[in-house]
């Protein structure tokens, strides 16, 4: 058995080694040396650009210790600690870059303590660093390096999209749990896992290479030498054990030891879906790594700093946005007769209705022609909806392309009927044919946006639209409603799904 072990962990050592040179990146570093390059050209960019416009072309000094020195030697420093800083906090690992909000959380989060570090030893040494060098440095590094970031990212994910830079997985479960994360891996290829074959413990009537699961099965025997068999006949470079696996825990760990062994890596998949990473924690308990899940609830602080975000920003956009409004306003009763506002009972938190107001984007008797046009939805079985709606006015077409009808919910959101962000506002008749589970998105307020708007708008199914609500009221954070809310500005500008 051992001669086995080491045969198999000497080709799938091989193994991993041909797949890096067949994986070759299309530019001539590898990624996290490109990144760390970006990172280092943005926070020069800070640091000199905190100078010119603090100091002008000046280079004052900066008395540490018995000694002047000079601005630009301190803002060098100053970038090389922060390269640094961003390595030492793993905003490189290759684990998060592609998909999800981490990368970005740790890219803020390690300037925030980098810069708090600096006060910290101006206040222990008595350093009179200029307080304007700092607060410009601070933003204008963070927002550079989200940005390099963000095209880093649009590059690789075009990658992905594309079949490349992909990490081939091998899948480990039984038949349904290896079916559930193909197809929800398979839905992402952007998160960089790319499913090539499952391997089945214990289920034995399977036949290797059956068309039972939608991928092939490379092997059902639950002993450690099959297992590193297929890995190695797979040539995988991930292996996802998802739920009911019928493996012993002494052979999952000796092959944790194997993989680790031959550069692999090793994946557990609960059998969760929809959880954000934040209501996950990981407790160790007597050798075990229990899983907490944690239920977010709008209640309390987290109600009253949403609310005042509402409050705040609705407000700012109802001051800034009130003469274009009008404008609008004007056009929608100029384009055709009727009023300028739409109003329609929808359903809000805790199934409350309430009206609510959108620019007149149809003809004033678009409520009753709607029995004629049902055989024509293009909707999602659910909804309403056509692409070329013969009831909506020529310059409904363009407010709705663009969202410009949906501004006036901002006075929804002002009364306190709706949010900036949150679930789709549900007809009264969506909801007569709610389940139970279907309530669960009535705890929160709708919302002008949401994941909904981000995702594909008009052309989601009901399904999809039920699930994404759902995700949004089971994770809710005031961070995902910042990323929601940038999100929004990039789906108004390209107009995908809107008609």
């Amino acid at each position: 058995m051992g001669n086995g072990r080491t045969d198999a962990s000497r080709s799938g050592v091989a193994a991993t080694r041909r797949r890096l040179r067949e994986a070759a990146p299309i530019w001539p570093w590898s990624q996290q040396s490109l990144i760390a390059f970006v990172d280092l050209l943005c926070v020069i960019w800070a640091v000199v650009g905190a100078q010119l416009l603090r100091f002008g072309i000046n280079d004052p000094t900066l008395d540490v210790l018995i000694r002047q020195t000079p601005y630009a030697l301190v803002g060098g420093a100053l970038a090389i600690a922060w390269v640094l800083m961003l390595g030492l906090w793993g905003t490189r690992d290759t684990r998060i870059l592609g998909y999800g909000p981490t990368e970005y959380k740790r890219v803020a989060t390690a300037s925030l303590w980098l810069f708090g570090g600096v006060a910290v030893v101006s206040y222990v040494f008595q350093l009179e660093t200029a307080r304007g060098y700092v607060a410009i440095a601070l933003p204008l590094g963070i927002v550079s390096l989200l940005f390099g970031r963000w095209v880093l990212r649009n590059v690789l994910v075009h990658d992905r999209m594309a079949g490349r830079r992909l990490s081939r997985v091998l899948l480990v479960g039984s038949a349904d749990s290896v079916e559930h994360l193909n197809r929800q891996l398979s839905r992402h290829p952007e998160a960089g896992y790319r499913p090539i074959g499952a391997f089945v413990p214990g289920f034995g009537d399977l036949e290797v290479g059956g068309p039972e699961l939608p991928l092939p099965v490379v092997g059902s025997g639950p002993s450690l030498d099959e297992i590193l068999s297929a890995i190695s006949a797979t040539e995988v470079d991930t292996v996802a054990i998802s739920g009911g696996a019928a493996i012993r825990p002494e052979t999952l760990r000796q092959l944790g030891w194997a993989l680790a062994a031959q550069d692999i890596s090793m994946v557990m998949a609960p059998a969760l879906t929809d959880i954000a990473g934040p209501r996950i924690h990981t407790q160790p308990v007597a050798g075990l790594p229990l899983i907490h899940v944690t239920t977010p609830k709008l209640e309390g602080a987290q109600g009253v700093a949403k609310r005042g975000f509402d409050l705040v920003v609705a407000g700012l956009l109802t001051a800034v946005l009130a003469v274009p409004m009008l404008v609008v306003a004007v056009l929608v009763r100029t384009d055709s007769p009727g009023s300028a506002l739409f109003r329609q009972i929808r359903i809000g938190r805790a199934g409350d209705p309430f009206r609510m107001l959108k620019f007149r984007s149809m003809a004033s008797d678009a409520e009753s022609r709607l029995d004629e046009l049902h055989a024509a939805s293009n909707g999602n079985g659910v909804l309403f909806k056509m692409k070329r709606d013969p009831r909506v006015t020529r310059f409904g077409q363009f407010i709705r392309r663009y969202s410009i009808d949906e501004l006036p919910q901002l006075f929804n959101v002002l009364k306190g009927d709706m949010s900036l962000v949150g679930p789709r506002p549900p007809l009264p008749v969506e909801v007569a044919g709610y389940d139970d589970f279907a309530h669960r998105r009535l705890l929160v307020k709708p919302g002008i946006t949401g994941l909904w708007q981000v995702s594909g708008r008009s052309d989601l199914s009901w399904e999809d639209s039920m699930r994404l609500d759902l995700y949004y009221v089971e994770n809710w954070s005031m961070i995902q409603d910042l990323m929601i809310l940038i999100k929004t500005v990039r789906a108004v500008a390209t107009s995908n799904g809107a008609y």
